[in-house]
């Protein structure tokens, strides 16, 4: 059994105290590595390792912080087999699916901040013959970088790749329940040249951890993934210490078909909006709304392409949904469509955990399901979708804004007048129009309501993890 440790000042070292936590496989539902369970000394180490070198990486030219980002993302294409193997192993979802997008999105990441810090521009503002002000961006110092397991690392990327460009050092923490993409992560920063202690790993629970990166007075910036009541607990500490902070949390997004929609793409791609990693993406449409009049040719549709899905070994070339991350999350999971049927809810399909070993569960479809109710309102993260009609427009604004959150929205139209007004109205900081997950690197992310606070994505990043400084100069 592999026994993963911290990544600390370009080294990999032991926890300090010596504890371990199991990491399960959710494919079998086996243990099959251990991986550290990080302390308060542990942290101090990382932090004073990250200290030592942010002078060097700080004030290190902009070309050369770029060639080692570039080379870091070369790097991941060069092991995207590698990674994505342990990936899959890590997370139960489909190995193809690790291959074609999670790992090949992470090299991305870096190879966008590695472009974009050389192109980032200052602004100056210049009174002829009397002063010139410019404004630079300056490096904050070191941050904490909190990563869910959903995307491993590809979310985890996408946190410390700006961070880096900017010139901050990193202490960054990836899910205890899926370490180890980010635990191969050091060992090709060193091989891209990066300074030792620029970027540093700690394994371990969020709660102990986690909490104790976002509390660390050295840390002047967190930017944190994961589920809204988590995150409310991190931005309640950083404010205390007036933290910068930003928060990509959970979503309960709609997916709004009207009738003169393309009915078959609006099936298709839906279906992938649904279940792709086993709907464990917070950007999945989990309330499909749709319009009266092609509500019993879409649900009829839409069952049946859902049934062709194949829930399998993620090894399995075949197998269009793995397994759920844990055990514990499929329970959780499980226990939403038992409270869907109290509420009234009929499944059309699915709604049962796989006999086999590991975490496997079927796409679930339900309908007749109230607005209003807890399936509807609360994030469940699983391959569990509600079905739910409207009559018009105006009711499917209103449907599409009912929940707590507003991170994305998915609209099918034909009507480009449409699909222009409903996207103004629903309060959603994503919105696809006939399609879902497309992104340009270039444009800001996140969400609105409990869905967080801040942007991530493009220069919003790269502001986010630096500081403006305006120096004036009189002539």
């Amino acid at each position: 059994m592999q026994k993963i440790q911290n990544f600390i000042n370009g080294k990999y070292v032991d926890p300090m105290k010596g504890q371990y936590i199991d990491n399960v496989e959710p494919g079998t539902g086996k243990v099959f590595a251990q991986i550290p369970n990080s302390s308060q000394e542990d942290l101090d180490n990382a932090v004073a390792a990250a200290k030592d070198a942010f002078p060097i990486w700080s004030t290190m030219s902009v070309d050369k912080r770029s060639r080692i980002l570039h080379k870091l993302a070369d790097l991941i294409e060069d092991h995207l087999d590698d990674l994505a193997l342990m990936e899959s192993r890590d997370n139960g979802k489909p190995l193809w699916l690790a291959k074609a997008v999670d790992i090949p999105r992470a090299s991305s990441n870096f190879r966008f901040y590695a472009s974009a810090i050389v192109n980032f521009s200052s602004e100056a503002q210049v009174s002829e013959g009397f002063m010139v002000n410019y404004t630079r961006r300056a490096p904050i110092g070191i941050v904490g970088c909190i990563s869910p397991w959903n995307l491993p690392l590809y979310l985890f990327s996408w946190k410390i790749a700006p961070a880096l460009a900017m010139g901050n050092c990193v202490v960054a923490k990836p899910s205890e329940l899926t370490p180890m993409t980010a635990h191969l992560l050091g060992n090709l920063a060193n091989e891209a040249g990066m300074p030792a202690g620029v970027l540093n790993i700690l394994h371990g629970e969020g709660k102990e951890i986690g909490q104790a990166i976002v509390e660390h007075e050295a840390t002047k910036a967190i930017s944190f993934t994961g589920g809204t009541a988590t995150g409310k607990v991190v931005g309640a500490t950083a404010s205390q210490q007036f933290k910068k902070v930003s928060l990509e949390l959970g979503g309960k997004n709609p997916n709004i078909v009207f009738a003169d929609c393309d009915l078959e793409e609006a099936v298709k791609t839906s279906v992938k909006s649904s279940f792709t990693n086993q709907g464990e993406i917070c950007l999945c449409g989990s309330r499909i709304l749709i319009e009266d009049a092609i509500y019993e040719e879409f649900k009829k549709r839409f069952i049946e392409e859902t049934k062709k899905l194949k829930v399998g070994d993620p090894m399995e070339a075949g197998s269009n949904m793995g397994a759920l991350v844990s055990e514990e999350h499929l329970i959780k999971v499980d226990s939403y469509v038992k409270l869907a049927k109290e509420e009234g809810g009929a499944i059309l399909h699915g709604g049962i955990r796989l006999e086999k070993e590991g975490f496997y569960y079927e796409p679930t479809i339900i309908e007749g399901l109230d607005e209003n109710c807890r399936t509807n309102q609360e994030e469940i993260f699983g391959p569990v979708v509600t079905l739910n009609r409207f009559s018009n427009e105006k009711e499917a604004i209103r449907v599409a804004n009912s929940t707590r959150y507003g991170l994305s929205c998915t609209i099918w139209t034909t009507n480009l007048k449409r699909a222009h007004r409903v996207s103004h109205a629903v309060q959603s900081g994503i919105i696809w129009v006939n399609c879902w997950l497309l992104r340009d690197l270039r444009t800001p992310f996140g969400g609105m309501k409990d869905s967080g606070i801040g942007r991530e994505g493009g220069n919003e990043a790269l502001r986010f993890f630096s500081e403006p400084q305006n120096v004036c100069i009189k002539l």
